[in-house]
């Protein structure tokens, strides 16, 4: 066989095993069962939504929680130095509903990223025991809050998050944001999450998470990874650490969201912590070279050999073995992505131009990585160290 051939074969075998780990998370990730209405199980939870110049998503965020069928709630606000409206707009939710209070604000301490203290001083001030973490700029369904908690408890699980159905408009965005889904469900064993407390078969997203108060206080909270830009990796590792069980289910019909505008918006959010939630850099090299390998250099071997076949006397085109190789991790892609696609709603964009977002992500990651070792990760005007 030729390098190339070899090459191609390692990347078939790759694509193959993706695929297959995908098959069997998306059979995994399920939704919740809606309770009945009348299982109300005592429990109480608290929304804790930290804002910082949020006055284009706080009301929107906060009246679709206060929408819950969830009858035991309050919503706790943690305007973190805003200088835009949003102190006002808070003022008047918690003026029209007594189930809406708003934090009491200390200054950032060193060390300290701004969200994980933002979530930390809400849990020190909340009165649920359940507390749900989420962002201003997600949205609720009635429905949510009820039957995530009813999952977690049918679940025995003391955490349980979900990733909202993502919202997306620019090209930036569409090739970007599902590329979380894209590595989430290739690489997580979602059977061994389920059925073992490894911190490391764990995952979660910090856009929706619900923990009991007991384990949140066993696992250190947000104190135990306060200087971290990656709640959704750090969180539920903590969690199992302190011994308890963490759980995924699909929350795609239960919430929505949009993170970003616009390429540079998308850019820097993820830029931000793209390096942190892989963890090292020979993890980091590992990825690369698989993502290249697998997800790219096919893509670039197909036209190749069409264009070799249509001009033979010009262009020398590679074996015919290795064309079928390319078709085949090309042809295993386009699958997996389309059924990622169709289950979460993501389009036709991030099937069609795989390798273009597998690309995006790659160089993101790398960016990330240089951000880490220069000390320059910022969001919302803070600089973060890892």
């Amino acid at each position: 066989m030729t390098p190339l051939e070899i090459v191609l074969l390692i990347a078939m075998a790759l694509c193959a095993i993706t695929l297959t780990m995908t098959v069997i998370n998306l059979g995994v990730y399920r939704r919740p069962l809606s309770p009945p209405s009348a299982s109300e199980s005592g429990a109480t939870i608290t929304v804790c939504v930290p804002a910082r110049n949020e006055q284009a998503n706080l009301e929107a965020c906060v009246r679709s929680i206060l929408a819950s069928t969830k009858r035991d709630i309050e919503v706790l606000v943690y305007d973190d130095q805003s200088t835009d409206d949003t102190p006002n707009i808070l003022a008047t939710l918690i003026a029209s509903d007594p189930r809406v209070r708003a934090a009491q604000v200390t200054p950032l301490p060193s060390g300290w990223n701004g969200k994980q203290h933002a979530c930390w001083r809400m849990s020190e001030q909340a009165r649920g025991t359940w507390l749900c973490f989420t962002d201003a700029d997600v949205r609720f369904e009635p429905n949510c809050l009820a039957d995530a908690l009813a999952f977690a408890q049918a679940q025995k699980a003391d955490m349980v998050s979900t990733f909202p159905r993502q919202i997306t408009g620019s090209l930036a965005e569409r090739l970007a944001v599902p590329m979380i889904f894209f590595i989430l469900f290739s690489y997580l064993p979602m059977p061994r999450m389920r059925t073992t407390r490894d911190p490391a078969a764990s995952a979660a997203c910090g856009q929706f998470i619900l923990v009991s108060r007991t384990a949140y206080d066993k696992a250190g909270g947000h104190q135990a990874f306060k200087n971290s830009m990656h709640d959704g990796v750090k969180m539920p590792r903590e969690v199992r650490k302190a011994g308890f069980h963490t759980d995924l289910f699909d929350g795609t019909h239960l919430l929505s969201v949009r993170m970003y505008r616009g390429l540079a918006q998308t850019w820097r959010g993820f830029a931000k912590n793209a390096f942190e939630g892989l963890g090292s850099v020979g993890l980091l090299v590992f990825i690369t070279v698989v993502h290249l390998m697998a997800h790219v250099l096919p893509w670039l071997v197909v036209p190749w050999a069409i264009a070799g076949r249509l001009a033979p006397d010009t262009l020398t085109a590679p074996t015919d073995l290795a064309a079928v190789f390319a078709l085949s991790c090309v042809a295993m892609a386009v699958f997996l992505r389309f059924l990622l696609s169709r289950r979460f709603g993501q389009g036709l964009t991030p099937v069609l131009l795989h390798p273009l977002g597998v690309l995006m992500m790659t160089v993101i990651q790398w960016h990330s990585l240089y951000l880490a070792l220069t000390g320059k990760r910022a969001w919302r005007g803070r600089v973060a160290t890892v």
